[in-house]
């Protein structure tokens, strides 16, 4: 058992301090959480000696990661001190594009943001500014405090994440299912792990739209899952268009086509009701709209959603009735579920299923955490300092009642981009980039977004390496600490870890001392703290202020946070539903307007949204477009993690690259032979929008008709200026995808089910994407 192995750790080798000198080498217990990526807060030792990290380790003695690290993580040190690391604050000299910089202190590079924001102010506006961020770094309330406190405006966003398609589908629609959003339970929110008496190991997890052990997402640590399979026995359910390695070990594997998740696990929920295999009491007391919700799954009987999705019937049976059999079950989802245009109906119809079978917030099961402490580590952090009359200026808010009432309190990327393009309903004049890489990795239609980025009058990016994006357009650069230069924090989302600062690199600075010193700079007032630990301190007691609900507060400063290194508070409890833990007036319920879980879904009737889960066929299909299919005949989908990388990070570290030198597409052998290539060979991915060239690699566990291509592709070894721009669009998928195309609520998008036609790169028709949108307009 889990407790069992960490007792039989050596202490004399790992000591329980958070700090100790072994050798000549200072070791320092701490947690890791960016930069580089990651959506985890992995347990680590940092061997330091003359202030600079000459190894890390995982922490054994943590029951979080039992000192197992990734290879990201395991050769971080290469990254900590790679020669490309942006070493000084830049600004440009040349024409955007040129990548010509000259090197400017700290305080030239805050007055000549803060002379911008302020002329942006005076003439423009504080909703002209629109900060942005990407995935995985630790600021998710960094970067929104900065907007909201600094700049005084309400649009911060996503990075031009069409549709929002990262997380926000599923949070949004558990909030306005059930008031809070769910986690599947290995125990991780336990400090006893499996040796805590209350818990029980899932029966069954069903495991939707992620491949946990390569992409470790939402704060989920993918290796949960191996050991609820080892040492209770758990089964699996996987719904993939890829025999991934879960996929193979689990009991049932429904090869899906991708995109049309929704209508098996709709199919699924009518099976397990038709069967009679749910249970009444939950039903009874804790859902509403069983009998509408009983109505809709008849409309997808196992045989059509088979012929939906490409799948057997009698599988889609034996599914459901085998998750409706665990005592309990789980579910695990993850990036998939939003990356369609039904993302929020799919999420829903996974919610309905965990909630008819009594999986809610029990054991085992699909557990309802919040952040400890009731700490605000989102973004709406800092939200507060703005009145309603800027509020309703986000952009977003008066084309969406989800945006509007704060559901996820973002701007919405694609109107972001339509305000950039058209002026309407307010120019945006400057843009904050803080960890993201837009043109290489997370917008749609990438050209596109490029050029409206260049289009922006002033524009500051914060990163660790010069990116694409900050050669195409940013006017300030400003280098951004990597994990061992930072104090801060990881919460997301139970229990509170410590980061802690243990070395520097050359001037670069944390996010927590940016946003500080940059706040100090526009607004002192609402900045008050005179040190990033000041800071962390307030940041960690904040979550006092929210204190309706769960029972818990704290007095701790960042400093008791570092010698505690993970501190679990100690009221944990399931089923808090019962407890009145939930509720804003203390009662027992759930966080809505009927106290219920809905399936039949209120506030979206109220809004004139269907209620009900439904599936809707991707806008570009076999089904949809069968003309447009006849021209480009593949399924395409894209995003599917790697073992080296993080999205577009890391591509200039040896080791992993020498792992993963090259962007890979995925087809079967036999479409391969169909199109004359063997693996390893250079092919061109193609749609109406766009093309981008990756090599082949067999995979034979997907279907003929489809192809599975990587993101987040370029080449810092090659020329950053244009118009080569470090080889940004030769390899991008994202060429292929479209931008604003999303469900009615605005939320999901078709990224992962697009359609494409392949064919060897030759001679004659190799040429440079890359070139063609930085010179000649795009494609």
């Amino acid at each position: 058992m889990l407790t069992n192995e960490l007792e039989g750790v050596n202490k004399d080798v790992y000591k329980t301090d958070w700090q100790w000198q072994e050798g000549e080498y200072t070791v320092t217990r701490t947690n890791m959480w960016t930069a580089p990526g990651c959506h985890n807060g992995c347990s680590v030792l940092y061997y330091t000696k003359d202030g600079k990290v000459e190894k890390i380790e995982g922490d054994p003695l943590s029951p979080y990661n039992q000192g197992r690290l990734c290879m990201r993580c395991l050769d971080v040190v290469e990254t900590f001190y790679h020669p490309d690391r942006l070493k000084y604050p830049l600004r440009r000299v040349g024409e955007r594009g040129d990548n010509q910089w000259e090197r400017i202190t700290w305080d030239e590079a805050y007055d000549d943001i803060a002379e911008h924001v302020r002329a942006i102010w005076d003439e423009y506006g504080p909703e002209s500014i629109v900060s942005m961020q990407g995935t995985g770094r630790n600021i998710c309330w960094q970067t929104p405090y900065l907007s909201y406190a600094a700049f005084g405006s309400p649009n911060f966003v996503l990075g031009f994440l069409s549709g929002d398609a990262c997380y926000l589908p599923r949070t949004t629609i558990g909030h306005c299912f059930m008031g809070d959003f769910f986690v599947a339970d290995c125990s991780q929110h336990l400090e006893k792990r499996f040796a805590d008496p209350e818990y029980v190991f899932p029966d069954y997890m069903l495991i939707c739209g992620n491949n946990a052990l390569i992409s470790n997402g939402d704060g989920f640590f993918g290796h949960w899952i191996v050991d609820v399979m080892k040492e209770g026995g758990t089964k699996l359910i996987v719904l993939d268009p890829s025999c991934t390695w879960l996929a193979s070990k689990a009991e049932h594997w429904l090869q899906v086509r991708p995109g049309t998740d929704a209508a098996v696990v709709i199919s699924m929920l009518g099976v397990v009701i038709e069967e009679d295999l749910y249970d009444h009491d939950f039903v009874e007391n804790w859902c509403y709209g069983f009998d509408e919700l009983a109505e809709r799954c008849r409309e997808y009987p196992p045989e059509k959603a088979a012929e939906i999705a490409g799948v057997d019937a009698e599988a889609i049976r034996a599914a459901a009735r085998a998750y409706a059999s665990g005592n309990p079950s789980t579910i695990q989802w993850g990036l998939k579920v939003d990356q369609t245009v039904c993302g929020i109906p799919l999420a829903q119809a996974l919610l309905s299923l965990g909630a008819i079978c009594g999986d809610i917030d029990v054991p085992g099961g699909m557990m309802i955490p919040r952040c400890a402490y009731d700490i605000p580590d989102s973004y709406g952090c800092g939200m507060w300092n703005l009145s309603d009359e800027m509020l309703g200026k986000m952009l977003g808010v008066d084309t969406s009642p989800l945006h509007a009432l704060g559901f996820d309190p973002t701007a919405n990327g694609d109107t972001v981009l339509q305000a950039i393009e058209t002026g309407e309903p307010y120019p945006i004049r400057m843009l904050f980039i803080q960890s993201t890489n837009p043109i290489a990795n997370m917008a749609s239609d990438a050209p596109r977004v490029y050029r409206a980025m260049r289009s922006v009058d002033y524009n500051v990016v914060v990163d660790v390496f010069m990116t694409p994006t900050a050669v195409a357009c940013a006017d300030i650069v400003l280098p951004c600490g990597m994990s061992c230069e930072r104090n801060s924090a990881r919460v997301w989302w139970w229990p509170l870890r410590s980061i802690v600062k243990v070395a520097d690199y050359y001037e670069a600075k944390s996010d927590e001392q940016i946003i500080l010193e940059l706040g100090k700079r526009l607004n002192p007032r609402l900045f008050p703290w005179e040190t990033d630990v000041e800071l962390m301190t307030w940041w960690i007691q904040s979550g006092n202020r929210f204190h309706a609900g769960w029972p818990h507060k704290t007095d701790q400063t960042f400093l008791d946070l570092t010698e505690k290194v993970i501190d679990w508070p100690d009221d944990w409890a399931y089923r808090k539903h019962e407890l009145g833990w939930l509720r804003d007036d203390g009662q027992p319920g759930f966080n809505t307007n009927t106290g219920k879980c809905e399936l039949f879904n209120t506030l979206f009737d109220a809004w004139g949204f269907d209620p009900l889960p439904y599936y809707e066929e991707p806008p570009e299909s076999p089904i949809s477009t069968p003309e447009l299919f006849a021209e480009y005949p593949y399924v395409l989908t894209t995003g599917a993690r790697t073992w080296e990388y993080f999205h577009s990070e890391e591509r200039q570290v040896a080791r992993l690259r020498e792992s993963h030198p090259d962007p890979l597409t995925d087809l079967h052998p036999d479409t391969a032979a169909k199109i004359g290539v063997c693996e390893g060979d250079w092919i061109w991915v193609e749609n109406m929008r766009g093309k981008c060239k990756q090599r082949v690699r067999f995979n034979a566990s997907l279907k003929p008709d489809t192809v599975r291509s990587e993101h987040g592709w370029w080449f810092p070894e090659t020329d950053g200026a244009e118009p080569n721009l470090f080889g940004v669009f030769d390899s991008n998928i994202n060429n292929l995808t479209v931008q604003g195309v999303t469900g009615p609520t605005l939320y999901g998008a078709p990224y992962a089910n697009q359609i494409c036609k392949i064919y060897p790169v030759t001679k004659e028709n190799d040429c440079s994407p890359s070139e063609i949108v930085t010179r000649k307009g795009g494609f």
